[in-house]
């Protein structure tokens, strides 16, 4: 069991209380999934997850995902949430801001469940590469995830869970080496933390989609590789894998740990 959550100092912005009683120890995550959420969204202290990059796109529909089925939501982006409901506090954060990223969870006191949706991408071919581009996108995918999580670790309950939202690029794609890079990382990230986490049953994984239908997926700053249709003949919906993270979040995957869930539509077959 993990110890009594740290204070963290700082102001953040945010909208609904939903943080709970402060200095209260973290305990067993009562009912982590989609499912038990809806018993235990009865009681007081129904779960609660934070998810960045909640604003739009894969974030939003995990944050409305998780809202539907009962949670409390801390949603963090720059951003209004774009999702609502009286479980709902969003946080004004910048995540590549990293030195803010301890203050904006202060008020968190326990987080079942810790989701990094939070995301960008810019393309090039070797050759053409951005050393800002490729720093840009390691400071939001990696370093935030590296701040994020090291900051709620104390106040995931044994029995929590943490989903890192990768792509299906992390092998590597032609025109996205640098973004491919800080996705595989993730990987990396989420196998060496289940390994340290896993006495505890905390589970971490990663979900990498293909080709998805959100703003990022048609952001000019990609134009070097436009988007190409999956072989299923059709893009990825958000909701696809909000419910794909919603199922690592739920009772029947407390057995899976430091795995890569691809959600691709068939874009990695060949």
């Amino acid at each position: 069991m993990a110890g009594r959550p740290r204070r963290g100092g700082g102001r953040v912005r945010a909208r609904d209380a939903g943080a709970g009683r402060s200095g209260a120890a973290p305990r067993r995550a009562a009912g982590t999934g989609t499912d038990a959420p809806h018993a235990a969204a009865a009681e007081a202290d129904p779960p609660h997850a934070v998810v960045t990059g909640a604003s739009s796109g894969i974030g939003r529909a995990v944050t409305e995902r998780l809202l539907a089925a009962g949670w409390r939501v801390t949603a963090l982006s720059r951003r209004p949430a774009g999702a609502a409901g009286d479980g709902l506090r969003w946080v004004a954060a910048d995540l590549a801001d990293l030195d803010r990223i301890p203050a904006a969870v202060a008020g968190v006191e326990r987080a079942d469940a810790v989701v990094h949706a939070a995301g960008l991408q810019r393309s090039a071919r070797l050759g053409a590469l951005s050393a800002a581009d490729g720093a840009a996108m390691w400071q939001v995918h990696v370093a935030a995830a590296e701040v994020l999580v090291d900051a709620l670790v104390d106040r995931v309950p044994d029995g929590g869970r943490v989903v890192l939202v990768g792509s299906r690029t992390m092998t590597g794609v032609p025109g996205k080496s640098q973004y491919a890079a800080t996705k595989a990382a993730l990987t990396a990230l989420a196998r060496s933390w289940a390994a340290e986490l896993v006495a505890r049953h905390v589970t971490v994984n990663v979900v990498a989609p293909g080709p998805t239908d959100t703003p990022m997926l048609h952001d000019p700053a990609r134009a070097a590789t436009p988007p190409r249709l999956p072989p299923m003949g059709r893009l990825v919906s958000p909701g696809e894998v909000a419910g794909t993270v919603a199922f690592l979040l739920g009772p029947d995957a407390r057995s899976i740990t430091g795995q890569t869930l691809v959600v691709c539509a068939g874009t990695s077959l060949g």
